[in-house]
């Protein structure tokens, strides 16, 4: 008996450990909060996961889509997400000088697709026909959509008022129903409607000089995650890279995916790839124009001071 219970322990423990194969074996997790759920560049961990590339660098991801940058940004500062994407570089800075334990650890958008437009029955054409009886949608307060209608503003010396409309879809319900005079959105969202002539194209986000060269969204993690998980988040940034590389490849399961991810044909995919998204734009390796930045920062009041140099090298550690 002694040695056929023997047996039987030895068999189950042998079941179990098939089974359940030790946590050291099995891919790591990394938690995200991710902006505007269907744009190009917001989709890279969506369509790095479909193709495989972060599986096979060991990491599986658990995605919640978020209306802005603050709501993407507030998950990573209370530890509930190890890192958030497409949050506003202004945001990211205030939120660290603040004390928030967040660091940036790659640029997510460098310059911007971004743009702005209204109803074609309305009299505004171009941002100087702003009054200060108009209003101006932008996502959520810290967001890039948020720093940029404020640049605009500053440099057009405009009256007009912002207004916070969350993502392009309510936005777009917003300029319809009059509830704001200017909405903003990003490609492939509102395409539609332009073609359909329905709305008009005021103002895109170039036409900031302060946009321009500049990474005006990044990758942030939480401080903790960050130092406790860096291997992990590192093999995230790795998967990272090889999926946008994937991405601007001649592969047609891209565009297949995309389409189906943002509820678009694979014509208008491709369009919104190669007309709106250079290569270069989605590039993790580099925050440029940070001096730029950072006078923005002060300028519109996200920070009382600049950064110093040991601060700076504090907050970003871009993880290669």
């Amino acid at each position: 008996m002694k040695t056929s219970f023997g047996l039987t322990l030895v068999i189950v423990a042998a079941t179990a450990a098939m089974a359940s194969p030790p946590r050291a074996h099995a891919d790591d997790l990394i938690k995200l909060t991710i902006g505007q759920r269907g744009n190009w560049d917001t989709a890279i961990t969506h369509l790095g996961t479909k193709a495989g590339i972060f599986k096979k660098n060991g990491i599986e991801l658990e995605m919640v889509y978020t209306s802005g940058s603050g709501e993407t940004l507030q998950p990573v500062i209370g530890d509930a997400v190890d890192a958030g994407l497409a949050v506003g570089t202004l945001g990211a800075i205030a939120a660290y000088a603040k004390g928030a334990p967040v660091r940036i650890i790659g640029a997510q958008a460098t310059g911007a697709a971004d743009y702005w437009y209204a109803k074609t029955s309305s009299p505004v054409k171009k941002l100087t026909d702003l009054t200060d009886k108009n209003t101006i949608a932008f996502s959520t307060n810290g967001s890039s959509t948020n720093s940029i209608v404020r640049a605009f503003i500053d440099e057009f010396k405009l009256k007009v008022k912002p207004m916070a409309t969350g993502n392009p879809s309510s936005t777009l319900t917003a300029v319809m129903t009059d509830q704001v005079d200017v909405g903003w959105a990003s490609p492939p969202f509102g395409l539609k409607e332009i073609e359909e002539g329905k709305t008009r194209v005021v103002a895109r986000a170039t036409e900031s000089a302060l946009v321009r060269g500049q990474t005006i969204r990044v990758i942030v993690a939480n401080t903790d995650a960050l130092a406790k998980r860096k291997d992990a988040i590192g093999r995230f940034m790795k998967g990272y890279r090889e999926a946008i590389a994937y991405m601007y490849s001649d592969n047609p399961q891209v565009m297949k995916d995309y389409g189906e991810f943002a509820g678009v044909s694979e014509a208008v995919a491709k369009r919104v790839r190669d007309d709106f998204f250079p290569k270069p734009l989605v590039d993790p390796d580099e925050i440029h124009g940070l001096d730029g930045l950072m006078a923005e920062a002060v300028t519109l009041k996200f920070v009382p001071v600049p950064l110093t140099k040991e601060q700076v090298a504090e907050l970003i550690q871009i993880v290669k």
